[in-house]
């Protein structure tokens, strides 16, 4: 670890407070503010697709003008779209909050960069480690969002417009340490043969096809069950700081194994590890379907934590065998527009599902996209062992 890892290891950490405080609080702040009750989750979904929609413009960003500054604009974007959350909540319009979290989603197109950046900053030898590292650093988010979303709603008049206030200044913060990063200096490709191969070409690859489903189908199911905890725990009586004790505990699975997943990858390979994942998901839902009683709902989403861990670092590791130096803007925009795809996909569902069906149908519903990611992995295990 050295210093610029440190200092993107706190980024990400400050991006990740930001994260979780918005599935905190968006589900119920649009459950308070929009027209009809299966429209709650909107406000995560508007997120997530705009992190969806704006990956190109990212990716052409970051081919451009490089990391830092690309990083700094996404930062810049959180500190406006903040302030303009927090008017919506003030004057109750549910349609401008929406607006607001779906241009957010920009930064966090950028912010899911971070963990691609941190390879760069070390030896190609250790990877999976500063990658792994790095994502640790969300453990800052782990404690920081759900503590600043139950400390701050209440800081002004209107329940959680403080909350959003506060994110602007953690975005500003963010903004000081990023300036301290040093990036290998930034070369702009010019000329076909500096493009590298067709997008088309890059993701035909049986590597590059596995590391991306494990990685968005991975997200997608923590992203299913954990947007809906807030208002499923509300449903079951519990209130908002056992809510918020749930997700603390949740984004310290997150992030908490990133101290030793890259040891773990550099052993026994990203493939067995993103197989442990879906082996902890699968856990974590039967615990689930076990009962609805605060301990359920810690076990349940700390398991649902680590195996996301497992699933989305793996991925990312092998996703870096996918693709060359010059291809990495439009490979690594690729795989997250695909995160961000099934990602808003499963926070409408999630919202909607809730709702209407409940906790355990949710949890049931979850296991299709395990068994996709499932028999991803088992394929290409047997495609590994048949070349060697």
């Amino acid at each position: 670890m050295n210093r610029n890892l440190w200092l993107l290891a706190l980024c990400q950490g400050l991006f990740l407070t930001n994260n979780v405080t918005f599935i905190a609080i968006n589900g119920l702040v649009g459950l308070s503010l929009a027209p009809f009750g299966w429209m709650a989750t909107l406000p995560v979904m508007g997120y997530v697709v705009g992190a969806a929609l704006s990956t190109p413009l990212v990716a052409r960003t970051q081919s451009r003008f490089g990391r830092r500054i690309s990083f700094q604009i996404g930062l810049a974007v959180a500190v406006a779209t903040a302030g303009v959350a927090a008017w919506a909540v003030i004057s109750h319009q549910f349609w401008l909050l929406v607006g607001a979290t779906v241009v957010a989603g920009y930064y966090s197109a950028n912010g899911q960069l971070y963990r691609f950046a941190a390879a760069e900053l070390a030896l190609p030898s250790h990877r999976e480690k500063a990658v792994s590292l790095v994502m640790a650093g969300g453990l800052i988010g782990a404690i920081a969002g759900p503590n600043l979303a139950a400390r701050s709603r209440t800081l002004l008049e209107v329940p959680f417009a403080g909350a959003y206030i506060a994110l602007a200044g953690v975005a500003l913060l963010a903004m000081v340490l990023m300036a301290f990063v040093q990036f290998p200096a930034h070369v702009v490709n010019k000329g076909a043969s500096a493009s590298g191969r067709p997008l088309s070409e890059i993701m035909r690859q049986p590597v590059f096809i596995v590391a991306c489903a494990g990685s968005a189908l991975g997200f997608g199911v923590m992203n299913l069950l954990m947007a809906a905890t807030p208002l499923a725990m509300q449903q079951c009586g519990l209130g908002f700081d056992d809510a918020a004790f749930v997700l603390e505990w949740h984004v310290i699975g997150m992030f908490a194994p990133g101290f030793f997943t890259g040891h773990l990858i550099k052993r026994f390979g990203a493939v067995a590890i993103m197989g442990v994942g879906v082996l902890l998901n699968l856990a974590c839902i039967a615990i689930a379907l076990s009962g609805v009683e605060l301990h359920q709902f810690v076990v349940a989403l700390f398991l649902l934590g680590v195996g996301w861990n497992f699933l989305f670092t793996g991925g990312t590791t092998l996703s870096l065998g996918a693709y060359r130096p010059e291809e990495k803007d439009r490979a690594q925009a690729a795989i997250n527009f695909w995160v961000f795809a099934v990602t808003a996909l499963t926070s409408f569902a999630s919202g909607a599902l809730i709702t209407t069906q409940g906790w355990n149908t949710l949890n049931w519903g979850s296991l299709v996209p395990l068994g996709l990611t499932a028999m991803a992995l088992g394929w290409f295990a047997l495609r590994q062992r048949a070349q060697r």
